[in-house]
């Protein structure tokens, strides 16, 4: 039987038999009306030292197995990004060749790739507005290189050096100009990453509302896209509004996505979010819904997988690639439950419990007794008897 003996939030041991119904994992085309990313993570080496501050040593067949997984469930990958451990774990050498990989696999089969461009190989505390853009050029090379879509990652050392929002316009000005092809700007707010508070030159995010949407504006032949990762949707859909005709507002908000990506009558979100590489399956199937306009079977599949992702991301939300790839493990998608920099620690025992619990609900456990064997053997060297 699939029941496990498991923790709850205050402490208690209690029985939990799964129930849920997975959702079919058969490979299914790209949606036609929605563009949507899933935002992949790296595996671990698990027989190598990934110790915190230790370069990353990944394990390459598992890594690249995964994002032809989602390449499966018609959804396009993003890689190089926050869930990948940028500015956790994953050094500036170890993306570059993560980059370069992916690149590859992309192009052997037409698949979506777009790559995070940043500026992780400085130190903040000793960077300039010009190396800043130097970084970026250095990385924003390397992606193009491979050919994948650039996504401007927020950076830290432009936080740290930034005086206002002058500052921001000419660094993102200048590598707008300098791109070769349109890129896709990543609006990542405090929840996910502290050091980029004051983003864009303003203490509040909502009163960049307008300033970036004019920015866009000022170079929109340049950007496909903004991904908005403020956790707030009521921003999100105010900057939607917004943005020039062509340029695609993707929600990167793990808690109102169902939603954003439904859309209302002035408009929808696409998606670029780091759930969609835990809920593949449920992901792709209710967008290929919504392109049948069965708003119903849209919810009804995406509905469940919403107090998981709440769950995954709650504060400190930065930690939520801690789930990712534990119900990445469980699902048989790599050997072990590791994370570079030791990330594999940063979640307690009765938070991946519930994790368990609540992926059940939303059917995204593709192989419940696989599932129920790893689990059982990570709480039997946690000393929860089963």
């Amino acid at each position: 039987m699939n029941t496990l003996r498991m923790p709850t939030a205050d402490g208690v041991v209690e029985d939990y038999t799964l129930t849920g119904t997975p959702v079919a994992t058969a490979p299914v085309p790209p949606a036609r009306s929605r563009t949507a990313y899933a935002a992949a993570h790296v595996v671990a080496d698990p027989l190598a030292p990934n110790a915190p501050g230790a370069p990353a040593r990944l394990d390459w067949d598992a890594t690249l197995a995964f994002r032809h997984h989602l390449w499966d469930q018609g959804l396009g990958v993003a890689d190089a990004m926050d869930t990948a451990q940028r500015g956790m774990g994953l050094d500036w050498a170890a993306t570059a060749e993560l980059i370069r990989r992916s690149g590859a696999e992309a192009a052997a089969r037409g698949a979506a790739l777009a790559c995070g461009v940043g500026t992780d190989q400085l130190d903040p505390s000793h960077a300039s507005l010009e190396s800043v853009i130097t970084a970026y050029g250095e990385q924003l090379d390397v992606v193009q290189g491979a050919g994948a879509a650039p996504v401007l990652m927020a950076s830290r050392a432009l936080a740290a050096v930034a005086s206002g929002p002058d500052d921001y316009a000419k660094v993102y000005g200048h590598l707008l100009r300098r791109a070769g092809r349109p890129v896709i700007l990543h609006w990542l707010g405090t929840a996910f990453d502290p050091a980029l508070n004051g983003y864009w030159g303003y203490a509040d995010p909502a009163e960049a509302i307008e300033p970036v949407a004019a920015l866009i504006a000022e170079h929109a032949e340049g950007v496909e896209g903004v991904k908005v990762s403020l956790l707030d949707a009521s921003l999100e859909i105010r900057l939607r509004r917004l943005l020039p005709e062509g340029v695609r507002l993707y929600t990167g908000d793990d808690f109102n996505y169902p939603e954003l990506v439904l859309g209302d009558e002035h408009g929808h979100s696409h998606a670029l979010l780091g759930i969609f590489a835990a809920i593949a399956p449920a992901a792709a199937r209710a967008l290929a819904a919504l392109d049948e306009g069965d708003t119903a079977r849209y919810r009804a599949l995406l509905g469940p997988t919403v107090p998981l992702a709440r769950h995954l991301f709650a504060a400190p939300t930065f930690y939520y690639k801690t789930g990712i790839a534990f119900l990445a493990w469980l699902n048989g998608h790599q050997k072990g439950f590791h994370m570079v920099g030791g990330l594999h620690g940063a979640r307690d025992l009765p938070h991946l419990a519930q994790a368990v619990r609540l992926a059940d609900a939303a059917g995204v456990l593709g192989d419940p007794e696989l599932a129920v064997a790893r689990m059982r053997s990570l709480l039997r060297v946690s000393g929860v008897d089963q």
